[in-house]
């Protein structure tokens, strides 16, 4: 069951950090903790993997897929460009950490996982890759994660605003194929942050086993649902949503 927010903690109202449709992987719709742990501030943080209108996360299958890694370049998400959730500053940029292979073949996930103890050890650029951290004006911090290497458009004491092309997806880190992870902790230091709620405004969504999308003006995609903006999307925008009460708050 999701606990209920707390008051130190109020929820903090984003946009979906890019264009196209994701699919919503470990969401504190679920549970919380959604990824299992509060470690490195990840109490409510949320998986977004690049997809296809069939929902694959790759257009091709072959005997490496089987058996064996596959080049990262093979995923939808791969490359994709990855946009500010709202506006704020960028106060942390780690860079240069290598996109690794991907791997949907169980025989390439058994070495992974055992290895898995050991990034935890080596700390946040094993576990995060490649990574950024925008200071909203309310006082939380939104991390964006797993980012392709080189790929950084922005520089600490960089002002940035909703929408902008800030990185790309990509596979660096505690990751088996290209996806992006997102959270938002009371402060900037994974290390010792906690996770605070969030939501997100303006997008549509269509829930495992269903056929159709509907329209989502507030909220957290359902594990296993396809959800795509609509605020980067002219052709399907939808009436402005009035301020929410949910607003970033100091935390």
């Amino acid at each position: 069951m999701v606990e209920k927010e707390s008051s130190r903690h109020p929820e903090v109202a984003l946009s979906l950090p890019f264009t196209g449709l994701w699919l919503a992987r470990n969401s504190p719709a679920r549970r919380v903790p959604s990824h299992g742990t509060d470690l490195f501030g990840e109490r409510y943080a949320i998986d977004f993997v690049g997809v296809d209108e069939r929902r694959r996360t790759a257009g091709r299958r072959d005997w490496r897929t089987l058996l064996t890694t596959e080049p990262a370049d093979r995923f939808f998400a791969y490359g994709r460009p990855i946009l500010a959730p709202a506006d704020g500053t960028v106060v942390e940029v780690h860079d240069g950490e290598i996109d690794h292979a991907g791997r949907r073949s169980q025989l390439a996930l058994v070495p992974y996982m055992l290895g898995q103890a050991a990034r935890v050890r080596q700390g946040v650029r094993a576990v995060a890759g490649n990574y950024l951290v925008i200071a909203l004006p309310g006082g939380a911090f939104v991390a964006l994660v797993h980012l392709r290497a080189g790929s950084v458009r922005v520089s600490p004491g960089e002002v940035v605003t909703a929408g902008q092309h800030v990185a790309a997806c990509g596979n660096s880190g505690n990751s088996t194929q290209p996806h992006l992870h997102m959270q938002v902790m009371e402060i900037r230091d994974f290390s010792v942050a906690r996770g605070v709620p969030m939501a997100f405004r303006h997008f549509r969504e269509r829930p495992r086993g269903a056929r159709q999308f509907h329209t989502r003006e507030y909220g957290v995609p359902a594990e296993g649902a396809v959800v795509e903006p609509l605020e980067y999307a002219p052709d399907r925008r939808v009436p402005s949503r009035p301020q929410s009460p949910c607003r970033p708050q100091n935390v």
